[in-house]
């Protein structure tokens, strides 16, 4: 998705047309504007939303399908997608590994309050949907024992 907002063209005319020049910067686009703007407004968090993300999956398609085109395919690729499971984008994958964190701790990563939290799902629910899970509310070094736990099972 930051890649669209700073180098498609259509994307960035959009923006600048519904937004205003000033969320348009020599890299593409202002994240932190456009957030200012749409995660306090919920049509127009729609609007973007729409312009966004079938291009997202389209893109993502594509890249599979280069992967899949190679001589040696990677047995293992990943994706992150925050709305996953709002969006119902969980049927595009094979295996779903959720890592969340304690409200306590992403509000301490994430001090600037707005209401993305809002819109998503409970973390419970997530954690049970989950193929695998984990809180991440520990040292970087538990996070990768438990990515190395997840691929060597993906990818034995």
């Amino acid at each position: 998705m930051h890649r669209l907002l700073s180098g498609d063209p259509e994307v960035r005319a959009a923006l600048a047309e519904r937004f205003g020049a000033n969320v348009i910067c020599p890299e593409g686009a202002d994240r932190e504007a456009i957030g200012r703007i749409v995660f306090n407004d919920p049509d127009q968090l729609e609007w973007l939303e729409a312009l966004l993300h079938p291009k997202v999956v389209q893109e993502h398609a594509a890249w599979r399908q280069e992967l899949a085109q190679r001589l040696d395919p990677p047995a293992v690729s990943v994706t992150e997608v925050p709305l996953l499971y709002e969006t119902g984008g969980e049927r595009r994958f094979d295996v779903v590994v959720v890592v969340t964190a304690s409200p306590e701790v992403r509000a301490a990563r994430r001090p600037v309050l707005d209401t993305r939290e809002e819109r998503l799902i409970p973390d419970d629910e997530k954690l049970r949907l989950a193929d695998y899970s984990y809180v991440n509310d520990g040292t970087l070094e538990e996070l990768d024992a438990f990515v190395a736990g997840v691929m060597s099972k993906l990818a034995p």
